[in-house]
């Protein structure tokens, strides 16, 4: 009796321990090398696992009982907040899927995400169809009802079938608007997004700690633009999801700063700035978070139209060196700030470019302000011999220094152009950017537009 006791208690923490597996298959497998497997909740994403991805692209996750049932994400390559995909996980059944960098996930086992699987397969065909009848010459009251009769009787389906589950949180939410009545294209569309939130949980835990809200959203912004008024339109769609939101703190936050960054990414500053300036700043400035409010406070202040930061500069002339700002040096008609380091084999690339081009322009029309971000004088002032035609700025301290910040340079070169008045504007991206933009704009002094008048 005593032996059969202690066997069962040797047994008992391996019968704890293996409960259920996620697997797969990654192709094509030489792509991959890892997969992390993390569980992700409204706030963050914990890690529970690791997995190396063998060379024909299996993996696998062996989960014991300390893994609960809720959203999880699988993380596949770097950077990780690009090269994800999420996962229902309920506790009671083993996972197998296959992934491709074509076709996305497609699940084998697993009856929770096989179920939410055909459900978007099933919306994403029936609105093939509906777009199909707004396509058609042949507009009825009966294939009216028919399509949507199918829309109806498809969510329903799945609705009753994934009672209980966790993959009916994002059945229920993405139900779609279906009209009782004969509608065209026109007043569906209108429709369609007035009714878009009409059944998502903001609050829904489930919804918050997947990408389900931030994709929904998202797509919300960026597929009803007005066709008139661009930026308008991206700001009435902002105003709309916030409102959608509710006083769902935390989830008005991160979907916040999502939408603050999407448009700052795609260059869009009207309507980014709208976002920090309404929204994203007061949130800020109510948590305290100095490293947002200063980021949100660079970035406006760096937009196109803004006038940039000042800063000294050192004038040599004639063996003289004299101290003035940015504001107060009047040398030409536009001028163009770049920061590199003479360590950085890009800069060195593009910078003889930019003084040669410099040379091609008549005097009083452009002079290049030239910021290096050093640890090493010595470097720095050995490059600048290079470039006469610059005014040198030596910004001590590296990523680390004052004027670096005020401009929120975080890569080099990074070029900003300035009007006579130090207004931004442009900021192209590298000195190809930079010469397309004056061919496009080229630059005018006085005394030319004088004589065009006449």
């Amino acid at each position: 009796m005593t032996k059969r006791l202690l066997f069962l208690i040797a047994f008992l923490p391996s019968i704890l321990l293996a409960q259920h597996t996620i697997k797969g298959t990654f192709t094509p497998a030489d792509e991959f090398k890892f997969a992390i497997l993390y569980k992700v909740t409204p706030t963050t994403s914990l890690y529970v696992n690791n997995a190396e991805i063998d060379s024909i692209g299996n993996f696998q996750f062996k989960l014991d009982t300390t893994v609960t049932k809720g959203m999880y994400r699988i993380v596949y390559a770097l950077p990780q907040d690009e090269y994800n995909f999420d996962l229902i996980y309920n506790a009671k059944e083993d996972i197998e899927l296959t992934f491709n960098l074509d076709e996305g996930v497609k699940y084998i086992a697993s009856q929770e995400n096989k179920l939410l699987g055909a459900y978007t397969e099933s919306l994403q065909t029936v609105s093939k169809n509906i777009n199909a009848y707004y396509a058609s010459d042949k507009q009825s009251k009966k294939e009216f009802r028919k399509a949507f009769d199918v829309l109806s009787e498809t969510q329903n389906e799945f609705e009753k079938a994934s009672e209980g589950m966790l993959a009916s949180h994002f059945i229920k939410a993405s139900k779609p608007y279906i009209p009782t009545e004969m509608e065209d294209a026109q007043t569906f569309s209108k429709n369609l997004k007035a009714n878009y939130f009409n059944n998502i949980d903001f609050s829904d835990a489930t919804l918050q700690s997947s990408s389900f809200l931030i994709e929904t959203v998202l797509n919300y912004v960026f597929t009803f633009t007005n066709p008139t008024d661009e930026n308008l339109g991206y700001k009435n769609n902002v105003d709309a999801v916030i409102t959608a939101i509710g006083d769902n703190t935390t989830i008005k936050e991160i979907i916040t700063e999502v939408l603050f960054n999407q448009f700052a990414d795609g260059k869009k500053e009207a309507v980014a700035n709208h976002i920090a300036d309404t929204y994203l700043l007061p949130i800020a400035k109510a948590k305290k978070d100095n490293t947002l409010i200063e980021k949100l406070t660079v970035y406006k202040n760096t937009s196109v139209g803004e006038r940039a930061s000042n800063f000294t500069l050192e004038i040599t002339k004639d063996k003289k060196v004299t101290l003035t700002k940015l504001y107060d040096y009047k040398e030409a008609a536009q001028y163009v700030v770049v920061f590199w380091s003479s360590t950085c084999s890009h800069c060195l690339e593009e910078l003889p470019k930019l003084h040669a081009y410099t040379k091609t322009l008549e005097a009083g029309k452009l002079k290049v302000i030239a910021v290096a971000l050093e640890n090493d004088i010595y470097r720095w002032k050995d490059k600048t011999y290079d470039f006469p035609e610059f005014v040198h700025v030596y910004g001590e301290g590296k990523w680390d220094n004052s004027i670096g910040n005020a401009y929120g340079v975080s890569a080099t070169p990074t070029y900003f152009i300035l009007d006579a008045d130090k207004k931004i504007l442009e900021k192209p991206d590298d000195f190809t950017a930079l010469e397309a933009f004056y061919k496009d704009h080229p630059i005018v002094l006085e005394k030319e537009e004088m004589e065009s008048e006449d």
